[in-house]
């Protein structure tokens, strides 16, 4: 494959499996705490250490193609996870009622996938033939046919030291370290100023609600309640732009 030698796809292959797992693990943790999951970045990185092994550009290519997917399945999976949680954890009898919300959570899975594949194999083509291909790819293919120019590796090792002290003081609910890399590789200003403008609001209406507010167990039942309205909204703006991703989809078949 790609002009590999056996050794050489032996380590290819090794290679994956490592990239796949710990992208999962990354991924899905982030997801699961934090609602962020950082696919971009975590991939990225990976390409970067294919670049420094050498790895001829088509097995390459197939590699950061197959690390890109996983992560974002096992962060639907950290989704799931929490908000079965959340869902079920006042139940009683806990058990039962665990173990039959884990399967309907299973049979929503197949029914997912099963829309996925239907839903790609319509609109692969007609996406691609208009030039509708993800930003993210892009910055991979550019990456891959650049290269790595000198010190670059250094100058990962360099930063990954503030990077994993901004995560460990964060602590694993905040995902700090992650969400700062994220933000620094993506080349959108306005999804920053949307993600600031998303948090200044959120602290508004918290004070909002809390205001007049003297008991500490009513401050914390308000701050509650701020958070289920705020994702009631958010939930909202999710379907939204679903419908107009549906919209986008119907004007490509």
């Amino acid at each position: 494959m790609g002009g590999l030698s056996l050794p050489a796809l032996v380590g290819w292959v090794l290679l994956a499996g490592v990239a796949a797992i710990v992208h999962q693990l990354i991924v899905g943790l982030a997801a699961m705490h934090s609602g962020w999951f950082p696919a971009f970045a975590v991939t990225l990185i990976f390409l970067i250490i294919g670049l420094v092994l050498h790895i001829p550009t088509v097995p390459l290519a197939l590699l950061v193609g197959y690390t890109a997917s996983t992560g974002p399945a096992f962060a639907d999976l950290g989704y799931d996870f929490k908000a079965g949680w959340l869902l079920r954890r006042d139940a009683a009898p806990w058990r039962p009622f665990e173990i039959e919300g884990r399967r309907q959570q299973y049979l929503a899975q197949l029914v997912g996938f099963g829309v996925a594949l239907v839903v790609v194999a319509l609109a692969w083509k007609a996406f691609f033939s208009d030039g509708k291909v993800p930003p993210v790819a892009e910055v991979y293919v550019t990456t891959i046919k650049t290269g790595l120019e000198p010190g670059t590796m250094t100058t990962m090792l360099l930063w990954a030291i503030p990077g994993a002290l901004v995560q460990l003081l964060g602590g694993p609910s905040r995902q700090m370290g992650v969400l700062l890399a994220t933000g620094l590789l993506v080349a959108t200003p306005q999804a920053g100023w949307m993600v600031l403008g998303a948090l200044v609001v959120r602290q508004l209406y918290t004070r909002w609600r809390r205001r007049g507010i003297a008991d500490a167990e009513a401050r914390k039942e308000s701050d509650e309640q701020a958070e289920n309205d705020l994702s009631l909204v958010g939930a909202g703006l999710v379907a939204g732009s679903s419908l107009n991703d549906v919209g986008q989809l119907t004007k490509a078949l």
